[in-house]
């Protein structure tokens, strides 16, 4: 396994940020770490980079046990936090430059490692420019790149996309997928149901400290919201009855507002539909699956 937790606790005084996690990564996928803040994905980040202590459990990470060969461990992984603390009195071509050197990349690779890393940001024509200069786009491709300098055969990227516009955000997409064609394991934490959902190979959903489902994102859909969900208005009067009745027939129901949003809807019998009136069908999503098992939205 390229990554494995068994029984992962980390407390901070009465809070339980991370409540006995177990969870694999195969060599080779993207796994992504998805749920609401506070889940604990960004605690388990930092675990695996030694940043943090666990109270309890196990971490092994390319075979190394950390934090006691956590040293061995990093010069194998390429890390990228959420937060940017890019040098930007520095251009792009000396942040890349400094970290081959701090990754022990042999001198006489170094040109040809942040040749590769202005390459694969595209930021080869900004190599001189300090990275002050720099766009919120330009610098997190200059981020991820900077983790990838030594090409690492395993990536942890903690919310990557946090707070960018649409358009940066799905370069870095494109960006992640080359990341999977070439066989680097990526793990991945996000609370974009989209993100997760078209990067992922498989999907950890987290809630409260813990792991509460793991699979292909369309199988977890199919699984646990079927193929559509409908959308009923109700008076509020009503919706509890509503979803008492649609409970004894095997359906999972949740509340958006006023409206009762039904479950696996495309198997909902026509007595059903009488008593709900006219409703509203949409494709179903992760998001779906995540308040059906948690009660909780991802936001």
């Amino acid at each position: 396994m390229a990554v494995s937790l068994r029984g992962i606790v980390k407390r901070y005084g009465a809070l339980t940020a991370v409540d006995g996690v177990d969870l694999d990564v195969e060599p080779g996928i993207v796994l992504g770490l998805l749920g609401p803040n506070g889940a604990g994905k960004s605690t388990t980040m930092r675990m695996l980079t030694a940043q943090s202590r666990a109270d309890a459990g196990t971490i092994h990470v390319l075979g190394h046990p950390v934090p006691a060969r956590s040293k061995q461990a990093r010069a194998r992984m390429g890390v990228v936090q959420q937060h940017d603390n890019l040098d930007e009195e520095l251009t792009v071509r000396e942040n890349l430059a400094v970290f081959a050197h701090l990754y022990r990349v042999p001198r006489r690779d170094r040109a040809a490692a942040v040749a590769r890393g202005l390459e694969l940001a595209r930021l080869t024509d900004r190599r001189d420019t300090r990275v002050g200069k720099l766009s919120g786009g330009m610098r997190r491709r200059l981020l991820i790149a900077r983790g990838l300098v030594h090409e690492p055969r395993l990536v942890l990227l903690d919310e990557p996309t946090v707070g960018l516009d649409p358009q940066i955000r799905q370069e870095l997409w494109l960006l992640i997928t080359r990341l999977r064609s070439e066989g680097v394991t990526v793990l991945m934490s996000t609370h974009y149901i989209e993100e997760a959902e078209r990067l992922s190979d498989e999907v950890a959903l987290m809630a409260r400290g813990r792991v509460v489902e793991r699979g292909v994102p369309g199988e977890l859909i199919a699984r646990h919201a079927g193929s559509t969900v409908e959308e009923f208005p109700q008076p509020p009067a009503q919706i509890q009855e509503l979803e008492h009745l649609l409970h004894g027939q095997g359906f999972t129901t949740r509340r958006t507002g006023a409206d009762l949003s039904v479950m696996s809807a495309e198997h909902l019998p026509d007595s059903l539909r009488d008593r709900l009136g006219r409703g509203k069908p949409r494709a179903s999503t992760l998001e779906d699956v995540f308040v059906t098992l948690t009660g909780e939205r991802i936001e």
